[in-house]
């Protein structure tokens, strides 16, 4: 059960200890916190419920993190995501291919709790600033119309006019 209302992190990790440690002072933050062991967990737990940011350990047995997040980057549905790697690789070509693939930030193991509430915190801010404005976007490229129950207009894109206007016009 995902309370609602809280942000949801997705911990991607197979040490069972990092994923102990990061849950605990998520949830001690108020997010709320799913886990997977795997990149194919990971998947089919992203399509059971979209998270608002992903932690992904970039070293994993079977499917790792750069896969895994190529993979989630090519769904429209969820490249929206934010996915923050955690890496011991902290050399100039892991970081850069963890960018590539889609990545928006990372961390080195060992893993310090408060840094990564700290940017899960902040990231968790700027995308959902950027879904709202998106969405204002779409909205502004279409005739939409923003109105009360009692059919005050409270907003307009600038398409619903002329598009209204064959109706009221």
């Amino acid at each position: 059960d995902i309370p609602l209302g809280r942000p949801v992190v997705l911990i991607v990790d197979d040490t069972p200890d990092n994923l102990a440690m990061l849950s605990s002072a998520l949830v001690a933050a108020g997010y709320a916190v799913l886990v997977a062991l795997d990149g194919a967990s990971a998947l089919e737990r992203i399509a059971r419920l979209t998270p608002d940011v992903i932690l992904l350990d970039a070293i994993m047995p079977g499917m790792d993190g750069f896969e895994t997040c190529e993979q989630i980057k090519r769904n429209d549905l969820y490249k929206h995501i934010p996915v923050i790697f955690m890496t011991a690789l902290a050399d100039t070509q892991h970081v850069v291919q963890g960018f590539r693939v889609g990545g928006i930030d990372y961390v080195t193991k060992p893993i310090r709790p408060d840094e990564v509430v700290a940017r899960i915190a902040a990231h968790v801010r700027r995308a959902a600033s950027q879904r709202h404005a998106d969405i204002v976007l779409e909205l502004n490229s279409r005739a939409a119309v923003i109105a009360t129950a009692q059919g005050e207009v409270h907003w307009h894109s600038a398409l619903a006019p002329q598009r209204l206007a064959h109706f009221y016009g």
